[in-house]
């Protein structure tokens, strides 16, 4: 039980550091006149770049799979060979865009707390009131980014673990059977895929309205 409970202070001691490293390094581009509002704007754009980039790579191992359960014959450890390297890269990708996420939850907890504090410096009521509609639309916004943002990241474990069991049964039964074995998992992997393609896709384009939600509040 003691051990248990180091574990999870070393956990959370670690949690606590990373996130002040993101903090202090949030303050220290905006010292440097990097605001935190440009910062969000830029953390959502990489984030909507790398969903692209992501759903490219997933569709592209899907093809790859489709074409490996296709073989009727030719070089089969070839074809393991880059279906392996695709689930890879879709692997790497996944990382990728649950790091981008992370960057933009960051940011947007920090401009927020900021803020709403900044709400009580406001003398003029009429000014208070606009500027908190504001923050509160721009909250709501940002949610409906985070809830697609989220819903995406989801449906790509499913996708990775039924491309990693693909990978692995080719791995120790490189034959024509357990090719023709794998057809059985086809309609499957492919609604998988389909469905995380949509979801991509919703985020990717709750993304570039909220760029553009807040490219209005600056002009």
């Amino acid at each position: 039980m003691r051990r248990l409970l180091l574990v999870g202070l070393v956990a959370f001691g670690f949690s606590a550091s990373l996130f002040g490293c993101a903090s202090t390094a949030i303050a220290l581009k905006e010292k440097m006149g990097y605001a935190k509002r440009e910062q969000l704007v830029d953390r959502v754009k990489e984030a909507r770049d790398e969903q692209t980039e992501t759903k490219k790579q997933f569709e592209s191992a899907l093809q790859q799979f489709l074409a490996v359960t296709g073989a009727t014959g030719g070089d089969l450890e070839a074809k393991y060979n880059k279906l392996k390297t695709e689930y890879e890269s879709s692997e790497s990708q996944a990382q990728d865009v649950r790091g981008r996420i992370k960057d933009v939850e960051n940011v947007a907890d920090a401009l927020f707390v900021e803020w709403e504090a900044e709400l009580a410096q406001y003398s003029t009521e009429s000014m208070r009131a606009a500027s908190r509609r504001q923050l509160e639309d721009t909250k709501a916004q940002y949610q409906k980014l985070l809830s697609a943002m989220k819903a995406a990241e989801a449906k790509m474990s499913p996708v990775l673990v039924a491309f990693k069991d693909q990978v692995l049964f080719l791995k120790h039964n490189l034959n024509a059977r357990a090719i023709a074995s794998l057809q059985t998992n086809v309609n499957q992997i492919q609604g998988d895929v389909s469905r995380l393609v949509a979801e991509m896709e919703a985020s990717i384009n709750e993304a570039n309205q909220f760029i553009e939600q807040m490219n209005t509040q600056a002009r």
